[in-house]
């Protein structure tokens, strides 16, 4: 039997220590053809990255798409480009809502594939203070250390 290959490209471990993840959203992204192939190569970062809400529309900033070697000679390849999120306008409205009124923040927290396609999971988030991050690096600890023990006797 053979095994099936991942379908996530890329996961935002920073997300999730940095910050308070109120709810995910999936979002397509319109990519060229030579980031496509990058992606299938797995050349993507984007723990530095946010999604940024402008003219009704959304981009996703500080993302690296490093360009395969193989890639064409006429097309001039851009690794931090900043592309489109592609949403329902209601969604965009509503994420505009939280991020002016309430004072979060649209983050990119995993890149996979989806029936062929590329989509962005982004979240609205909130910041964590410098103790929330303090425990939560105890908790993981504790954790750690109690698996080891259960694990070993």
């Amino acid at each position: 039997m053979a095994k099936q290959p991942s379908s996530t490209i890329a996961l935002n471990k920073r997300a999730r220590f940095e910050y308070h993840l109120d709810e995910r959203i999936e979002a397509g992204i319109s990519l060229e053809g030579w980031e496509v192939k990058a992606l299938r190569a797995g050349k993507v970062q984007f723990g530095e990255s946010y999604v940024l809400l402008k003219d009704g529309e959304a981009f996703l900033f500080g993302c690296l798409i490093t360009p395969l070697v193989s890639a064409s000679t006429h097309v001039k390849p851009d690794p931090m480009r900043n592309r489109r999120l592609l949403m329902h306008r209601r969604e965009i409205d509503r994420l505009i809502g939280l991020v002016e009124r309430k004072g979060h923040t649209i983050i990119p927290t995993a890149m996979y594939w989806s029936k062929g396609k590329v989509k962005v999971e982004i979240a609205v988030a909130r910041g964590k203070q410098t103790h929330d991050k303090r425990q939560a690096q105890k908790d993981r600890d504790w954790e750690r250390q109690k698996n080891r023990l259960m694990k070993h006797g």
